[in-house]
């Protein structure tokens, strides 16, 4: 495939996107056996005994029976090529919908029909939003026990959009599903079982043609917003003069602007996926409609735009990085203009560097077809970078731009880890930072004071996936343990103490005697040292090991073994023996100083506060702000933000939030998400104090 034979108008890229279990990956497979890719239909389960799904092809996938990371598969429909991109649901997995959402087109939003609008369509929904990016929306299992095409098209009228009209109709009810009536062209298309190969158009059953015209006028009195002309007409003569071309073409107006929505219904594995096909090739939008892409001159800083051509200057974002097992790392990127060819050079405007391009390949999930080029507005994978990441723009060397970079949020959950064995000490290493590279949410660094890895993610889900692929493809067995909260101390006080070693054990003796002034330092924060000594009394060559004394002593601590900080450390006077003296003398006299000016000073121990956002609906504010305040967390503000949700900032003590991630999910059915990253350092209470010393003494 050397060049595109497709022309830009009809590619489409598009997201499935939605809560876990409404049956993303079900109505991938659908859409894959229906565009000929695949021979029979993948089955989602959570055994792990059946073959899976396309685009569930990780090991962990097929055994949980949910979707850990975005995979891309390419279909071909009615002259338009769709790379689809079957997104996760779980909350953990997030970002992974928000990285894709980045790149794509369109999106289809899926609805289980028993639940309709679930906690993480809210979410997925915002994430479009935040994107613009155009959606139709299909409610799957209508065709189950307790499936209601109705009730949950309520759903998304109470809690995503108003604007959200049906362009289908089921026919039938739950088991007794066959079909659906198109409002478009006032037909029938039915069929008598989910595996049939075809779609029967026929006329709509005599007890729906009622509720069918009204749903109809409704969609045309939508449609006609979106041109004057159009609706001047509509106003005068009806309904009946607006033709179907007009109606498609109108209604794909308001779709393309990003707030209004056409519904349809089914089950996701049958046939009637063929009209959500048609939906994404009539409605969604082509690279050309989403335009000329912004950019930044690297040079000048002024801003360009990159139109949606194979003859423009190369622009391209790199995604998402995967490791395959037989051709190693795969840079997934969306070209948005110009080409990207096989055995050619680019630049890598984020890094400055320049990259060769080994191989571009075309992604059927874990399946790979090797191709030339790909062109503006195509997604594919390329082999051979090496210094490129996630976020990373490639462009022509001789025009370069820098596109908009993906930003991804501190991850909140943190487990210890480390190797079983000395042997897997370094593979763990390796393995780690691969993993890392691949998830940018995914972040690893060693405690310096308690010499741990620390491995940080979304979730306790998303860091237990991470441990068992570092297993399963690494071969690296760990233990997993909590984290230690790096608590710190320091002084509120001031005090002058006098250090002195002197020892006479016969031949020569050693002594150091010092005088240093303890009090905090102006901003709390970091060793100060003062030499402030006259006259000579404790000789240069000793100030320094008197400064080492001091400062190894106070990271030590003196409450519970805990790094101190704040301190300024002033010497102002001392003296010293002829013959006696020495730098280890006087290393010891400030180690004494500290020992008996330190606990005069009333120091205290710090604990790390985070400062937390809660994001949630408002039938669960009380329980959320109760749970806060029982975690000793301090409201700060409380806000209204879009989707009819309040959003909560807090300051909470980080020893109080290990399991917040899985706690408030349980607290709000899901529905609420939080963020936390390190605010300050702030004295404990009294009795938390206490029960650190204990705890710290008691080891």
């Amino acid at each position: 495939m050397a060049q595109k034979t497709v022309q830009l108008q009809n590619f489409r890229n598009v997201g499935i996107i939605a809560h876990i279990d409404a049956g993303k990956t079900t109505t991938t497979e659908g859409i894959l056996y229906r565009t000929g890719i695949n021979h029979k239909i993948g089955v989602v389960k959570g055994t792990g005994s059946e073959d899976g799904t396309t685009t569930d092809w990780m090991a962990q996938e097929k055994e949980r029976g949910i979707t850990i990371t975005s995979a891309a598969v390419t279909a071909q429909w009615k002259g338009h090529t769709i790379n689809i991109i079957d997104t996760p649901g779980h909350i953990d997995f997030t970002v992974e919908v928000e990285r894709s959402l980045r790149v794509l087109d369109g999106a289809v939003t899926i609805f289980d029909g028993k639940m309709g609008v679930e906690a993480q369509s809210e979410t997925v929904w915002r994430q479009a939003n935040k994107y613009g990016v155009p959606r139709i929306c299909f409610i799957n299992k209508i065709n189950q026990i307790g499936g209601d095409f109705y009730k949950s098209l309520e759903t998304i009228h109470l809690r995503l959009s108003k604007h959200a009209l049906p362009v289908h109709l089921p026919i039938g009810f739950e088991k007794d599903i066959n079909g659906v009536v198109d409002l478009i062209d006032m037909k029938a298309y039915t069929y008598k079982d989910y595996a049939d190969h075809e779609l029967v158009v026929g006329e709509i059953p005599a007890d729906m043609l009622e509720k069918a015209k009204n749903a109809r006028s409704l969609l045309v009195e939508a449609a006609v917003e979106a041109e004057d002309e159009l609706f001047e007409r509509y106003l005068n003569e009806g309904e009946a003069s607006i033709t179907i071309d007009e109606l498609k073409r109108a209604l794909r107006q308001r779709v393309l602007a990003g707030d209004f929505f056409l519904v349809t219904g089914g089950d996701g594995r049958g046939v009637i996926v063929e009209k959500v096909l048609d939906l994404i090739n009539d409605y969604l939008p082509s690279p050309l409609d989403k335009g000329a892409v912004q950019a930044t001159d690297p040079k000048t800083g002024d801003v360009v735009e990159r139109n949606p051509a194979d003859d423009a200057p190369l622009s391209a974002l790199a995604f998402k990085i995967a490791t395959d097992p037989f051709v190693g790392r795969l840079i997934f990127v969306r070209v948005y203009s110009g080409t990207l060819t096989a055995g050619s050079y680019v630049l890598n405007t984020t890094t400055g560097d320049k990259e060769r391009i080994g191989r571009v390949v075309r992604m059927h999930a874990d399946k790979r077809e090797d191709i030339d080029m790909i062109g503006a507005g195509d997604i594919a994978a390329v082999v051979g970078l090496k210094g490129t990441f996630t976020g990373h723009t490639l462009a022509d060397p001789t025009k370069p731009v820098l596109l908009e970079s993906i930003e991804f949020p501190d991850p909140p959950v943190s487990i210890a880890v480390e190797s079983k064995t000395k042997a897997d000490q370094e593979k763990m290493g390796v393995a780690l930072q691969r993993l890392a590279e691949e998830d940018p949410t995914f972040r690893i660094h060693t405690d310096e004071e308690t010499g741990q890895t620390i491995m940080s993610g979304m979730g306790e889900l998303h860091l237990e996936i991470l441990v068992d692929r570092m297993k399963r493809e690494f071969n690296v067995e760990a233990n997993v343990g909590e984290p230690q909260v790096a608590f710190r101390e320091t002084i509120r006080g001031m005090a002058e103490a006098q250090g002195k070693h002197a020892k006479q054990s016969g031949g020569r003796g050693q002594y150091g005697d010092v005088w240093i002034r303890f009090e905090p330092t102006e901003n709390g924060t970091g060793f100060e040292f003062i030499d402030a000594i006259k006259g000579g009394v404790v000789p240069k060559e000793y100030i320094k090991p008197v400064e080492k004394g001091v400062h190894d002593t106070l990271d030590g601590g003196v409450l519970a073994g805990y790094p101190m900080i704040g301190v300024k450390a002033t010497l102002y006077d001392g003296s010293y023996h002829d013959v006696d003296s020495s730098e280890l003398a006087f290393n010891l006299a400030g180690v004494l100083a500290v020992k008996a000016g330190i606990p005069k000073t009333k120091p205290v121990i710090l604990e790390p506060v985070m400062k937390v956002e809660v994001s949630t609906p408002e039938d669960f504010m009380g329980d959320i702000i109760g749970d806060l305040n029982s975690r000793r967390g301090r409201i700060d503000a409380m806000e209204d933000i879009p989707g009819g949700a309040k959003l909560v900032r807090a300051f909470v003590p980080l020893s109080n939030l290990f399991g917040y991630t899985n706690d408030i999910r349980s607290m709000s059915q899901g529905r609420a998400a939080s963020t936390m990253e390190l605010s300050q350092y702030e004295e404990v209470p009294p009795n938390v104090q206490q029960e650190i010393i204990a705890k710290r003494t008691a080891k």
